[in-house]
């Protein structure tokens, strides 16, 4: 039995949809944005022809970045930390931020 490549197969394709998919449900039940708002960010996110799951991280990204909780500058230089701090971790070991300062 396969899984269906679809987002409505009733499984991910990847961790980080399940992850996105979790944080996004936590962050409505939080209050941070109602989900009748939230499924017409994502709706106008598809609507352009982004992926589903790349659609849904832009909308959240647009969302949260509109409530001054996550600016897109902000989000592109931790991202960058985590990816320099990935870099400078030896493998098999933890990734953790603090090592993004180790990268020459």
């Amino acid at each position: 039995m396969s899984t269906p490549d679809t987002p409505f197969g009733g499984a991910f394709q990847a961790p980080w949809q399940a992850q996105l998919f979790g944080l996004t449900v936590a962050l409505s039940d939080a209050g941070v944005f109602s989900w009748p708002l939230w499924t017409e960010a994502l709706g106008a996110k598809i609507a352009e022809g982004f992926d589903y799951w790349d659609a849904w991280l832009m909308a959240l990204e647009a969302m949260l970045a509109e409530r001054g909780l996550a600016l897109p500058d902000e989000v592109t230089a931790l991202a960058h930390r985590w990816e320099d701090a990935a870099h400078a971790t030896p493998h098999g070991q933890p990734i953790r931020l603090e090592n993004a300062s180790q990268l020459g």
